[in-house]
C-alpha cells in the first residue's frame, strides 16, 4: 500500500500518511493567490528513506490537481523542484 497524501486546508498543510502510522508534512501560507510552500517536517525515522522527496513531489501533484499555483520558499522543497524537470517551470 503506497503513503497518502492528504491536502488539510484548515490547518494550511499537506500531510503524507506513511503506512506505519506515522506523517511528514509541508506546511504553507496562501498570499497572492499562491500557496507559498514554507516549511517541511519529516520525522526522524523516516530520513535518509525517500520520505520527504516522496511528501514534495505529492503535495506538487495534489496542489496542481486541485487547481492551486504554488512557490517554494523551504530549501529542501526549492531543491526538489529544482531536480525536477517537471516541476521546474510549474512550481515557482
Amino acid at each position: 500500500m503506497a503513503n497518502k497524501i492528504i491536502h488539510d486546508k484548515e490547518a494550511c498543510k499537506f500531510v503524507l500518511k506513511v503506512n506505519d502510522g506515522g506523517e511528514a508534512f509541508i506546511d504553507y501560507k496562501e498570499k497572492d493567490g499562491l500557496l507559498h510552500l514554507v516549511y517541511s517536517e519529516v520525522p526522524k525515522v523516516y530520513r535518509g528513506k525517500g520520505i520527504g522527496k516522496e511528501l514534495v513531489l505529492k503535495s506538487f501533484e495534489l496542489l496542481t490537481k486541485e487547481g492551486y499555483n504554488a512557490k517554494a520558499v523551504c530549501g529542501y522543497i526549492k531543491a526538489v523542484k529544482q531536480r525536477s524537470e517537471k516541476w521546474q517551470d510549474i512550481i515557482e
